[in-house]
């Protein structure tokens, strides 16, 4: 991998690391501590469901904060706020607190993630884009995986992991702060409309509100659904970290095949997979033990993982290339919707029939999203061989915006 290529963005990709790295560290520690503090389920679903929804304001809100005072200066002011909140979490240890916290929490990440990548974008060029976005990736599912195995470090009822969460998100700031690159250029305005983005794709549309129900509710409350398990801290990371090591192992081979044939074809194996999966695990509850958990875990992973960007570049098929941006941001706002949603519809189930209740609730999402796909296929034949958008720059695509990183401000029209 040249040295030359990567030498402008060295720094930005060290900032994700460490961003990454206590983001993922602090995914899997509150809801473990939520739970040790006798939060209700449907306290901890509220959480990831207002994470998303700051997330997403701040998918919105964010560029106008870059047009007014730039990007270095965001960037230090986001990750100065987003590192004291881990401290007041560990203060205050009520749950209409941490709500409000898990809000802010998402906004500045936004925030984060749109400066981190609109530079990521602005430094690259068309020969080196793909390798930096592809490292990219690899960072991003590293670290986070990194973070979750952190919380066996200390005792998640102490105080130190969030004092070490806090840290992480703070020196994050450090490599952007002292970059020498130039900043990215200012922002533009992309307008969405909701019913033409629904009529170019249906499934594209209907399938990242599935998919943004059943993601949103697994990383909100995959961590609660461990603990009620019986897993101990260690197992709580590790049937976390399996999850999203399984989600990467899956990302090309579903993708390269979803190049081959009708996209929603495998939209529908991914989804009745994951819908399978999820069920094995409700059993597994009941039924088996040990390190058959984390192997369910990883293969729920690989097949529900994949399905965005799969659900993405079926849309964009459809779409005009110039309307590219515009289907990404709109089809990441409608899986934020879903995993705004989710976490509180899933965390009801769980209420009312336990630990389950959490792999019950995407195993029905994910055989409603099936059944809708296979209907569709009788409605509309399969985009022409070369319509199709290449995977491997829809998955660049979808995983950019999926972490609110366009540098477009994304606005109802």
């Amino acid at each position: 991998m040249p040295t030359k290529a990567l030498a402008p963005v060295a720094a930005l990709l060290l900032s994700v690391a460490i961003l990454l790295m206590g983001n993922g560290l602090q995914g899997t520690l509150l809801p473990v501590r939520a739970n040790l503090e006798d939060f209700a389920t449907l306290s901890i679903g509220l959480m990831g469901s207002l994470y998303y929804l700051g997330f997403a304001a701040g998918c919105i809100l964010g560029p106008y904060l870059l047009r007014h005072v730039g990007h270095i200066r965001s960037f230090t002011a986001m990750a100065a706020v987003a590192s004291a909140v881990p401290l007041v979490h560990g203060l205050i240890l009520v749950a209409p607190a941490w709500w409000l916290m898990r809000a802010l929490t998402g906004f500045c990440f936004a925030v984060l993630y749109l400066i981190i990548e609109s530079w990521l974008n602005e430094r690259a060029t068309n020969e080196t884009r793909g390798m930096i976005l592809s490292l990219y990736l690899i960072i991003n599912l590293t670290v986070i995986t990194l973070g979750q195995l952190m919380l066996v470090l200390a005792d998640p009822a102490d105080f130190p992991l969030f004092a070490v969460a806090s840290i992480l998100v703070s020196l994050a700031a450090v490599p952007v702060a002292l970059s020498g690159s130039a900043q990215p250029a200012p922002v533009q305005t992309v307008h969405i409309r909701i019913r033409r983005l629904y009529a170019t794709s249906p499934v594209g549309f209907l399938g990242c509100l599935f998919i943004g129900l059943a993601n949103g509710s697994f990383w909100a409350l995959g961590p609660v659904f461990a603990g009620v398990s019986g897993l101990d801290i260690t197992g709580i990371a590790l049937f976390m970290s399996a999850t999203v090591i399984g989600g990467a192992l899956g990302q090309w081979p579903l993708g390269r095949l979803s190049d081959r044939i009708d996209r929603r074809h495998v939209l529908v194996g991914g989804s009745l997979g994951a819908a399978a999966v999820g069920v094995a695990i409700v059993l597994s509850i009941f039924f088996t033990t040990g390190a058959y958990v984390y192997l369910l875990g990883a293969l729920w992973g690989a097949c529900a993982f994949p399905l965005y960007a799969i659900a993405v570049a079926h849309a964009n098929d459809h779409a005009e290339r110039e309307d590219f941006v515009e289907v990404c941001s709109g089809l990441l706002l409608v899986s934020a919707v879903g995993s705004v949603s989710g976490p509180i519809l899933a965390s009801v189930l769980m209420a009312l029939v336990g630990a389950a209740g959490l792999f019950a609730f995407t195993a029905g999402t994910h055989v409603v999203m099936a059944g809708f796909a296979l209907w569709r296929l009788t409605r509309r034949s399969p985009a022409a061989p070369d319509a199709q958008v290449n995977f491997s720059e829809a998955l660049a695509a979808a995983e950019t915006l999926q972490l609110g990183t366009s540098r477009d401000t994304v606005e109802r029209s």
